[in-house]
């Protein structure tokens, strides 16, 4: 999602005549785009600005800026904290840039962090920063009304509201027009889109199918979904559109429903099961991932090995797993205690990454010797002589070049395998004649 807001940001900017740079040396404008959902991630930002102000010391006339969650969240504490910043701006503000910077331009400090109910950025076309040109995002809605125990994003990006369909089919229609082959919808809970319209109310289960009738050569994917709000409905539409593809990110966070009432997830292990159960009855073959939080407060060994238990039943493709982090602000900052020793922690999700190593490959592995459609996105970080891309499940493929390129579709005959990637050769087209 940051990389969404990073290319409304760029948008407004160039709409009043800035220009993006590679080479930060030459930019008289440093924008960092922000996430609070760990601590580690904010110390990565008080990092970057360190280096930030080697590039200051050198050209005083350089502004720096600290745009997103993390603004949001310290807002004036920023501006006292890391005297280089001259600029601090919420997600919900991004459209102020402008008017912020002459302030800034005139001497003073530029801040402004109020949350909307409103603000979409519906109408602006981000300007695409991606290098493949094949794949992209589209966001369809903003904020979070969850209130998960754990999480600062209700804080940080305000409540759910949802964007203009018409808008959201339109530049997803522009992308497919400029040769991309795939796009993204995406929301903290894309189950829970709904766009009114007089006594009319159009459904994400009503919008995705939209999307999908833009071309079938236009292959979407979407997160995230919750466990709470997967319906039955969206997996028959999924069925139906072979371009909707075959993955599916529901994170669980915790195989016990006991954390899992803690976290204020609204589901129960119970019913996580019951969910994925519909996935493979309506989307047989799909690949699921998750996320995974170990060592929330309170958690229990028995807790642990129901989270090892539920992820061995499910046998996730991918997961990205994690220690619970305390943040400030949140439900379980101020009701719970941070009660699980780091040590154990740490021993808990090197348990869960093993498993999901194992379970990783043995997903992989059902691939093997199998033919695959795959939309080819770029070269190999390996080799050049090779490609890669992804299937409709997700999945990485390694391929030889040939004479394909970039936004091709391609079937590749899997031979090899790692826990992370598939590795194949394009499949030989059949004979006219036989």
């Amino acid at each position: 999602m940051n990389v969404v807001d990073s290319e409304v940001v760029v948008a407004i900017l160039q709409q009043n005549d800035y220009c993006i740079t590679d080479q930060m040396d030459e930019a008289d404008l440093i924008l960092v785009n922000t996430c609070s959902i760990r601590d580690n991630a904010e110390q990565r930002i008080r990092s970057r600005l360190k280096e930030f102000k080697r590039i200051k010391q050198q050209n005083a006339q350089v502004s720096v800026g600290v745009i997103g969650c993390m603004a949001e969240r310290l807002k004036e504490k920023l501006l006292e904290d890391e005297t280089i910043v001259d600029l601090v701006v919420g997600p919900d503000a991004y459209r102020e840039l402008p008017a912020l910077l002459s302030e800034v331009e005139s001497g003073q400090k530029g801040i402004n962090t109020l949350l909307s109910l409103e603000e979409t950025y519906g109408d602006i076309r981000p300007v695409r920063m991606d290098r493949n040109h094949v794949t992209s995002f589209v966001s369809i809605m903003r904020g979070c009304d969850n209130f998960c125990a754990y999480c600062v994003v209700p804080e940080t990006r305000g409540r759910e509201r949802s964007r203009d369909p018409e808008t959201i089919i339109g530049e997803a229609t522009g992308l497919f027009e400029k040769g991309y082959r795939e796009v993204t919808l995406l929301g903290q809970n894309v189950n829970s889109y709904q766009w009114e319209k007089g006594s009319r109310v159009l459904t994400f289960e009503e919008l995705l199918e939209q999307v999908a009738r833009i071309d079938p050569l236009l292959r979407v994917r979407f997160a995230t979904s919750h466990p709470k709000d997967m319906s039955d409905n969206l997996l028959k539409v999924m069925a139906r559109f072979s371009n909707l593809c075959r993955a599916i990110h529901l994170p669980v966070q915790s195989g016990s429903s006991a954390v899992l009432e803690r976290m204020k997830r609204r589901y129960t292990r119970e019913h996580y099961l019951e969910r994925i159960s519909a996935i493979r009855k309506y989307l047989p073959g799909a690949s699921i991932s998750t996320d995974v939080i170990t060592g929330f407060c309170g958690e229990t060994e028995e807790e642990h090995q129901q989270t090892l238990s539920l992820m061995e039943w499910v046998g996730y493709d991918f997961s990205y797993m994690f220690k619970y982090n305390e943040r400030p602000g949140t439900l379980a900052q101020r009701k719970y205690r941070d009660d699980v020793p780091e040590k154990i922690k740490s021993r808990r999700l090197s348990e869960i990454i093993e498993l999901q190593m194992r379970l990783s490959l043995e997903s992989k592995e059902r691939d093997l010797g199998q033919t695959c459609e795959v939309l080819v996105e770029g070269i190999s970080k390996k080799s050049e002589d090779h490609l890669f891309g992804r299937t409709s499940q997700n999945k990485v493929v390694v391929f030889p070049k040939g004479l394909l390129k970039p936004g091709d579709y391609v079937d590749v005959t899997i031979n090899r395998c790692t826990s992370a990637t598939l590795i194949g050769n394009p499949a030989q087209p059949a004979d006219p004649e036989q």
